[in-house]
């Protein structure tokens, strides 16, 4: 039986009801300023995604030194939540709902970018070049975190996240997911560490567990989600005891009543989304693996498939980057704009950002299927 009908249904998220099932997935897109700040171009692009259900923001960082690359966003200074104010103002104006996604890079990051050393759980570099102000260039071995480091850090989370909320956000997610500090602490290959943040599952799984309780102290369970990517390697990530981790992880925070736990890339045959699904007792997000063939019967039948499977709410990254109407493309089963990568990230401006065009409604002809596919293969 065919869940399309579902996916624009309302649903209960936290203190929300969300208008439809579908989230628009955070995506580093490098329109900030270079402290960070937010753009009125940025308050554009998302007011003109309003449409769907809720809005992730792209990440956003707690403090300095977990700046991934240039021109991204933060959210750890007065200057940071005027901007976001204005994101915020323009999305609220058009009828939307925003999270902010706050990201720490760990070693994903470069002194030619944030002027600090980046730090990690362990002195492991990335084993590739790291985009910087100056184009690519090799990366740099982090610093071993300190136990006090890491207080510090669980307290600029906390900070950000109410940082967050002051700047009109209804909620935050916190980033554990693609090789950033907190899936560095998760994973074997990056967390070399023998204390008490290192070698057993249950020690790799602390720092992360740490970070949401207290992001969930300082602004309320309710309002906070957690994202994962269960197997990536994305990053030089090699996690190792896949599905023993995100079980315990799960296990440690299902008591503290979250808004959701947000799943990257979700396969609905792999056992670890069963194993979440099965334990996990609020909210689910399912990020579907989309391939070659990105047009509207694709995305609804991946979305579908996740929702078939336990899946709550649907997160869509390109598709809603280059379809600024998204959620009324697929309800009429109307063609998708391709994305154009060359715009992606690195590269600032409206062209590839706020220039997508809408679907004219009034003429559109409702169709079973897509022609215009994304070049190559794709997920999100």
């Amino acid at each position: 039986m065919s869940n399309t009908t579902e996916l624009f249904a309302s649903a209960p998220l936290g203190p929300l009801t969300l208008p439809n099932r579908l989230v628009m997935a955070p995506l580093t897109r490098n329109r900030a300023e270079a402290d960070g700040t937010p753009t009125p171009l940025m308050a554009a692009y998302y007011a003109q995604r309003a449409s769907a259900g809720l809005i992730v923001a792209e990440a956003a960082t707690p403090n300095a030194v977990g700046q991934t690359y240039p021109n991204i966003t933060a959210v750890h200074s007065a200057r940071h939540v005027a901007g976001w104010r204005r994101v915020t103002d323009a999305v609220r104006e058009a009828g939307g709902r925003m999270f902010l996604q706050l990201q720490h890079g760990g070693r994903v990051g470069h002194p030619a970018t944030s002027g600090l050393t980046p730090v990690a759980p362990s002195p492991v570099p990335l084993p590739e070049t790291i985009f910087t102000p100056d184009g690519h260039r090799p990366a740099v071995v982090p610093r071993e975190m300190t136990a006090e480091d890491i207080r510090t850090t669980v307290a600029d989370f906390a900070r950000a996240a109410r940082n967050a909320l002051d700047a009109g956000f209804e909620g935050v997610e916190v980033h554990s997911a693609n090789g950033h500090l907190l899936h560095q602490f998760l994973s074997a290959n990056t967390n070399l560490r023998t204390d008490g943040y290192g070698g057993s599952v249950a020690a790799r799984v602390r720092f992360t567990t740490e970070v949401v309780e207290a992001v969930a102290a300082e602004v309320g369970a309710e309002r906070v989600g957690l994202r994962v990517s269960p197997g990536s390697t994305v990053n030089g990530i090699a996690e190792g005891e896949t599905e023993e981790i995100y079980p315990a992880l799960a296990q440690r925070l299902r008591g503290l009543g979250l808004a959701y736990l947000h799943l990257v890339h979700a396969d609905p045959d792999a056992p670890v989304f069963g194993q979440l699904r099965a334990g996990w007792p609020g909210v689910l997000i399912g990020n579907p693996v989309l391939g070659d063939e990105l047009t509207t019967d694709a995305v609804r039948r991946a979305s579908e498939r996740l929702l078939a499977a336990g899946a709550d709410l649907i997160a869509l990254g390109r598709p809603f980057l280059a379809n600024p109407d998204l959620v009324a493309r697929l309800r009429l089963g109307a063609p998708l704009n391709p994305v154009r990568d060359r715009y992606f990230m690195y590269v600032g401006g409206a062209t590839g950002y706020t220039d997508y065009p809408a679907l004219k409604e009034a003429t559109a002809q409702p169709s079973s299927s897509s022609s215009d596919a994304l070049d190559g293969p794709r997920v999100a």
